[in-house]
């Protein structure tokens, strides 16, 4: 914006050095009016001096500031961050990437979030291992507790304040450093005035000029006390430099004119939308104004100036006006939040019983959480009690979930030694050729196995392994007693191997044609144990066939599977059944896993916008894994129909 008006203030600058003569003119013929003014005029004429005189000191102010913590050291803005769902092992990992990946000073936010949370969860964890040793009769005066994370996180924290305190360190010094260069050039400038040179003065000055301009920030306590007095020095030389009003002049034409261009720019901002580009903006004139024009003619400074200053006066009025409506807003969205963490702390789980009841509940919850995000942001002043309230509101529902769900680990338990006990027990027919009972022993183990529950997740894979191994040994031998291969066996072979051979040269078929097929190679017989790598062969043209179709993909898998599945039937064949029954729950079991997880996941990105990519990417895995759901009950439903 710095640069829009450029050209037209180029332009008019005569022009306005024109009219602001003439404004002085004017004012010499009105002195007379004015000494006729009123009392009171004068006091609205003093009382709106002092309103503009306000809004300089707050744009110098914000200078100081600036001057301080330069663009390098300033404190981003940062949104508050949810962290009630991190692990402390999550939480520590947080603090380590971004204590690595940013500069120290830009962090303080962040980390005072994450310090706050994982003190609140690491507290919990103190608490409830301190009640289990007093549980256990223990005496509170030796109870110890120690941690590799929170010895980690003592570590990173360390480190963080080390890096902290030294970049503070370091830029006090050089601030100091700063003022000191900044009192010698003053020193110099009073001496250059009071020791004047007409051959080399003016030489002088510019080259003191440029050493000022060239040293860094100040501390905020002295920007605007050493400017002044390097101002004012400025002036006296300028007034002074009566020696060579050559050069006197053509400095205060060219300091007009940059300053008058100031001001068109300055009077520009009023119409800019956004009031905090105007105020920065703002900013950056008066320090151009203070750091890199000089003087204009006595006659000229409080002309110019006023003018400034009135241009100022209207962007702060706006700036004001602005928050005080955000204010208004501010109250609003903080009763909308509020009203978020009233529905939560009513929020009732008593008759949560299962685990599907609290699944509902957790999305109910979260439809809530995601209404507290939507209700509004607003700035971490104000967003700090209302913010704690929530994260008590959620604190509480978290406690009952984590409740039922440690009772729910609990059960789990239970039934881990239970399947080790049916495990154990089909061990030890592993190699029994007493093949009727033990054939029936087998089969109601694997039914008792059906019904008992869910194990804990490490331990689930390592049983099935087990169990399925113990149970597929012992009906391998079952089955190898049985087939032995017979003459009528012998004749199923070769009829399905020349079948496959026909099989092999179609090319164009339909659905009606493949499911004829199908049938046809089940009406030839079972084949033996021994050659049943044929029905692999068959299955696998059959799935090409299958694939030429010009059908979707989920009635393809569907085909598929039903065509597997009804030739165990037809077979007989119940641990194959048995174990395609298992393995469609199972995969049943991890996409539900890989949903929660994911919409789970998607609770990190409440802030963030729906066109997001990252959020877009989320749901649609979400949406593909609840597609694969839906043919894995749908097989599951299929299976379940079959009578064996």
């Amino acid at each position: 914006m710095l640069e829009n008006n450029e050209k037209n203030v180029d332009n008019s600058s005569k022009d306005d050095v024109k009219i602001i003569t003439d404004t002085l003119e004017n004012k010499k013929n009105e002195a007379a009016v004015e000494d006729l003014n009123t009392a009171k005029n004068k006091e609205v004429a003093n009382l709106e001096k002092d309103v503009a005189n306000d809004a300089v000191k707050e744009i110098e102010d914000s200078m100081a500031e600036d001057a301080e913590k330069n663009e390098g050291s300033k404190e981003e803005d940062s949104l508050v961050v949810d962290y009630s769902s991190y692990s402390l092992e999550q939480l520590v990992a947080d603090l380590k990437t971004t204590i690595a990946n940013n500069p120290v000073q830009k962090i303080k936010i962040k980390v005072d979030g994450l310090k706050s949370a994982f003190n609140q969860k690491f507290g919990a964890l103190l608490a409830e291992k301190k009640a289990a040793f007093l549980e256990e009769g223990g005496n509170s005066l030796d109870f110890q507790f120690t941690s590799p994370i929170k010895s980690e996180y003592n570590k990173l924290l360390s480190e963080y304040k080390k890096q902290r305190d030294a970049y503070y360190n370091d830029l006090e010094k050089q601030l100091s450093v700063n003022l000191e260069k900044r009192n010698a050039v003053i020193d110099q400038l009073k001496d250059l005035i009071e020791n004047a040179d007409t051959a080399t003065m003016y030489k002088s000055f510019k080259d003191l000029q440029d050493q000022w301009r060239a040293i860094g920030p100040v501390s905020k306590n002295h920007y605007n006390d050493t400017w002044k007095t390097y101002h004012h020095h400025v002036e006296r030389f300028y007034d002074l430099l009566h020696l060579s009003n050559d050069f006197r002049d053509l400095d205060f034409k060219h300091n007009l004119e940059e300053k008058l261009k100031i001001i068109l720019k300055a009077e520009a901002l009023e119409k800019e939308p956004d009031i905090n580009v105007a105020f920065k903006e703002l900013q950056e004139l008066h320090k151009i104004w203070k750091e890199d024009i000089g003087p204009v003619s006595q006659e000229m400074r409080e002309v110019v100036w006023e003018n400034f200053s009135a241009a100022t006066k209207k962007i702060h009025d706006k700036r004001h006006d602005h928050f005080r409506e955000m204010r208004s807003k501010y109250q609003e969205i903080i009763e909308n939040k509020l009203a978020v963490v009233a529905k939560l702390n009513a929020y009732d789980t008593s008759n949560n019983k299962v685990h599907n009841d609290w699944q509902k509940s957790i999305k109910e919850v979260e439809a809530l959480r995601q209404e507290y995000f939507n209700a509004g942001k607003l700035p971490y002043s104000k967003s700090e009690d209302v913010w704690q309230k929530f994260k008590s509101a959620t604190k509480k529902f978290n406690s009952a979930k984590n409740v039922f769900y440690k009772q729910e680990k609990s059960g789990q338990q239970e039934n881990l030694q239970k399947k080790i006990a049916l495990i154990e027990q089909a061990e030890s027919l592993r190699e029994s050729e007493d093949w009727e009972n033990a054939t029936n022993t087998l089969k109601k183990i694997q039914a008792d196995w059906k019904k008992i529950g869910h194990v804990p997740r490490k331990f689930s894979d390592d049983i099935w392994k087990r169990f399925k191994t113990a149970c597929n040994h012992y009906f391998d031998r079952y089955h190898d007693q049985k087939n032995s291969l017979n003459l009528e066996q012998q004749a199923v072979v070769e009829a399905k191997k020349e079948m496959l051979e026909t099989v092999k040269t179609i090319t164009d078929t339909t659905k009606e044609a493949v499911l004829v097929t199908i049938n046809n190679w089940r009406n030839l017989g079972a084949l033996p144990r021994n050659a049943r790598h044929l029905d692999g062969k068959f299955h696998k043209l059959i799935d090409r066939l299958l694939e030429t179709l010009d059908l979707d993909k989920q009635e393809v898998a569907m085909l598929k599977f039903t065509h597997v599945v009804d030739g165990y039937f037809a077979d007989k064949d119940v641990r194959k059944l048995d174990s395609e029954q298992l393995f469609v729950r199972k995969k049943m079991d991890e996409v539900v896993k890989e949903i929660q997880q994911l919409e789970n996941n998607l609770g990190f990105f409440s802030n963030a916008k729906d066109d997001n990519p990252l959020v877009l990417n989320v749901k649609n895995r979400v949406a593909a894994f609840k597609e694969d759901l839906a043919l894995w009950k749908q097989k599951l439903s299929y299976i379940k129909k079959l009578d064996y």
